[in-house]
């Protein structure tokens, strides 16, 4: 089921599937600046990741002593969820509890309610997540938004820039098997302290900003006008795009990360976790803006 949300700038719609954001339009240009999930690049648009961000170490982890088979990023962005018909006029929400079928992949009851909320120029999203289970609940929650290139040409040396809130950024490396490797690689910036994004850009995968090192990430045209941003206080955002001749790439805060390769501890031991007590909510949220309507 469709929702949308619309002001005198923006219309945004998404899916109860996944509760997966499926656009992002001006209504003055009929610009849209959000994927349109073509397969031959990338199905998706905008999935959000529980309770597992990225891989785990031979697609199995560990819980109660017991192992489990869970696939990248986890299993909620392939649900259907459940529409929450009293919301704010200008928000729109949804809800997961958990069943049978996902208790087979994770053994924790919880509810995640996923938020948008559209203001001017701005579209928040708001995660909720609940542990309803009576141990603590280890997770991992992320955002996978894809943004189009304006004016994209594959043959172009340069397909748009990305400016941090600093001028000089690490990047972690997936290693092998997904998992991301030892040590951190500092990111070529240019004389402005931009990245231009090539088609070499992501030849060693995703991109990945750990430790808070950026609150807000803005992408720019090849002309360097700046057309979207997101601020987030994520611990980690990964940027990542799926071939060198992509039309788009993905911003990511992220909650969680993919294992470190041959990690085989508890769940609760993994990089980045986020682990609350029964009864207990845990809260995040970043925001799109659109910076050129």
């Amino acid at each position: 089921m469709r929702q949308t949300l619309k002001n005198d700038l923006l219309t945004v719609e998404i899916d109860s599937f996944g509760a997966e954001l499926q656009s992002i339009t001006s209504n003055t240009t009929h610009y849209s600046y959000l994927w349109h999930g073509d397969k031959t690049y990338w199905g998706r648009r905008s999935p959000v990741l529980f309770p597992l961000v990225g891989s785990v170490w031979n697609g199995k982890y560990r819980m109660d002593g017991k192992e489990f088979a869970l696939g990248q990023h986890g299993f909620a962005r392939d649900r259907e969820f459940t529409v929450v018909e009293d919301c704010p006029e200008d928000e729109a929400w949804f809800c997961l509890e958990a069943d049978d079928s996902t208790l087979e992949l994770y053994p924790r009851r919880f509810r995640l309610e996923i938020g948008y909320r559209l203001q001017g120029e701005r579209i928040t999203v708001m995660w909720r997540v609940s542990n309803l289970d009576d141990k603590p609940m280890a997770f991992h929650i992320g955002a996978h938004p894809a943004f189009n290139y304006p004016e994209f040409n594959a043959a172009d040396p340069v397909h748009a820039y990305v400016l941090f809130d600093r001028q000089e950024i690490a990047t972690q490396r997936i290693a092998e098997k997904g998992c991301v490797g030892d040590g951190e690689f500092a990111v070529s910036l240019d004389s402005e302290h931009m990245l231009p994004l090539t088609g070499e850009t992501f030849e060693h995968n995703a991109l990945i900003l750990a430790d808070s090192q950026v609150r807000r990430v803005s992408l720019l045209d090849k002309a360097r006008r700046p057309y979207l941003s997101l601020l987030f206080n994520a611990p980690l955002v990964g940027l990542w795009a799926p071939s060198p001749s992509a039309p788009f790439m993905c911003v990511e805060p992220w909650w969680g990360r993919c294992d470190r390769a041959g990690f085989e501890g508890d769940f609760s031991e993994r990089e980045y976790t986020n682990i609350i007590a029964p009864g207990e909510t845990f809260r995040a949220q970043y925001m799109i803006i659109i910076e050129d309507v």
